[in-house]
């Protein structure tokens, strides 16, 4: 359900709008029961106490009349009385009486204390009896009605004193159930929650409807760049309004148009540009194997030249040399442009094909005044590479360390696991800026171009090595500083075709650090 959230900004919004206004709703429905309830509750104690009145009143008035009859007709009165407060009126749920003896009575008169109904005269609260005794005023308050037994029923009592004639004075409540009122409230309760859950389920019909109407678009546009992504350059959006979703759509097309002829321009380009590096390339084999026989045969005759001649001779060769490297090179990078440079991996000991560089380059190291420290835990660390391509990233690692080591020691490091090989190649030479730093791996580029070399590279190499370790799926990193030398960390999988797992090697060296 998260990952759909993330992915669904239809169902984000439906989700959010369902709990923004289902909290507003239950907000507002709540102020409203509470204010219902409010206004019901008002409406049943003001009618309460209007009845009550009524009935006490006319009691009394009866009562005063009955003063001079006997006490066989103040008996009966007080049983009309009692009958007439009980009978159901207007108010479905009818009502009790109680008529209780007070402090005031005379204990030597008959005792009129009756309940209707079995109504328990503890119901009333002894505080409320002493406040309607006080005072001769109607008092009201809410009680729980407890009948004979256990059942109890909320309800509202209004009181006040009455004169028996010769029994002196006594307490008469009316009670008023509220089990009507309860049930009207639970009503309206329950009515608001289903209109409530109504409301909220609309308006969650109405922002799905919505946000499906504007998402559409959105997706449809989505599928259409995911297709111009991966090369069908010919998908355009369906446009058939005129709305902003509808300019949306005639903004993303004429995009995708102007996209496509652009890279269609580039590849053009590219294409040109690679045939032409393969075409100039290969054209060039045939007289540069005449050259370079030629210089040859000059070269091994140099010893009879005049020395000027002879030192001629010399940079003939090496020149050629070079130009033969420069063309190798410039067809490795059309392979590699053109998408078509393959893997050839054997199995073999990494360690052996390290001093074999390391052995073939000691000559150049010393020219330069520099040695390749190399000091591996094994003499034996098998992996599955294409060879070929491993020792061309050590040959331009070792070279380009050895031309810019300024005479000092370059450290070779090797790490590995079960499914890893790092390599490390240290130098403390001349180092470089963040600015060339960005650059380092770029074609035909050097740090220093106006620094005299006496064997100058043709500016592919780290190029080449990163393509080559991308190729096995692995990862040519650099860290330099000025005057602080450079540190080349190379990771590749021990088996080709596999994913780098871990990184071995700190790409910031550890002397650095300390």
């Amino acid at each position: 359900m998260t990952n759909r959230l993330r992915t669904s900004l239809a169902l984000r919004v439906l989700l959010s709008t369902i709990l923004l206004s289902s909290a507003v709703i239950w907000l507002s429905g709540s102020i409203l029961n509470s204010r219902v309830a409010a206004d019901v509750k008002q409406v049943n104690l003001d009618s309460s106490i209007n009845e009550a009145r009524s009935t006490i009143v006319s009691a009394r008035y009866r009562l005063i009349l009955a003063k001079s009859g006997s006490q066989k007709e103040v008996d009966e009165l007080i049983g009309e009385i009692l009958s007439a407060a009980t009978t159901v009126g207007a108010r479905a749920s009818g009502r009790e009486l109680a008529l209780l003896r007070g402090p005031m009575a005379n204990p030597s008169e008959k005792d009129f204390t009756t309940t209707s109904n079995l109504v328990d005269p503890g119901s009333l609260p002894e505080k409320f009896r002493e406040k309607v005794r006080s005072t001769s005023e109607l008092h009201w308050s809410y009680i729980t009605i407890k009948y004979a037994g256990s059942l109890q029923v909320p309800a509202i009592a209004v009181g006040d004193i009455v004169s028996i004639p010769r029994s002196g004075k006594y307490e008469l409540y009316l009670l008023f159930p509220l089990t009507n009122q309860n049930k009207t409230l639970s009503l309206i309760s329950r009515s608001i929650i289903l209109v409530d859950v109504a409301l909220v389920f609309l308006i969650g019909l109405i922002t799905w409807l919505v946000a499906r109407q504007v998402v559409r678009p959105v997706r449809e546009a989505a599928r259409v760049a995911e297709k111009f992504t991966s090369g069908d350059f010919n998908q355009r959006m369906k446009v058939t309004r005129k709305d902003e979703i509808a300019t949306l759509g005639l903004s993303f097309n004429e995009m995708a148009a102007s996209i496509q002829q652009q890279i269609m321009r580039l590849e053009n380009l590219s294409r040109v540009q690679q045939r032409f590096v393969s075409d100039v390339s290969h054209e060039l084999r045939t007289p540069l194997t005449t050259l370079r026989m030629a210089s040859e045969v000059i070269y091994s005759s140099r010893s009879s030249f005049d020395p000027q001649v002879a030192r001629s001779a010399e940079l003939l060769i090496g020149n050629i040399d070079r130009f033969e490297r420069l063309l190798e090179d410039l067809l490795e990078v059309s392979r590699f442009d053109a998408e078509v440079a393959v893997l050839e991996p054997v199995d073999f000991n990494l360690i052996s094909l390290i001093n074999g560089c390391i052995n073939d380059l000691d000559l150049v190291a010393k020219e330069k005044g520099t040695q390749i420290i190399f000091t591996p835990y094994s003499q034996d660390l098998s992996i599955n590479a294409d060879v070929r391509r491993v020792e061309r990233i050590l040959r331009n690692l070792f070279n380009n360390a050895i031309d810019h080591a300024d005479s000092k020691p370059i450290n070779v490091q090797v790490e590995y696991n079960d499914n890893d090989v790092a390599l490390a190649v240290r130098d403390h030479g001349i180092g470089m800026d963040e600015n060339s730093l960005l650059r380092i791996f770029d074609r035909f580029w050097r740090a220093d171009p106006s620094r005299s070399r006496i064997r100058g590279g043709t500016g592919l190499g780290l190029s080449i090595a990163l393509e080559d370790a991308r190729l096995h799926d692995g990862e040519l990193e650099v860290w330099a500083r000025p005057d602080k030398g450079a540190h080349f960390v190379l990771t590749l999988p021990r088996v080709a075709g596999n994913q780098i797992q871990s990184r071995l090697i700190r790409l910031e060296p550890k002397d650095i650090s300390i």
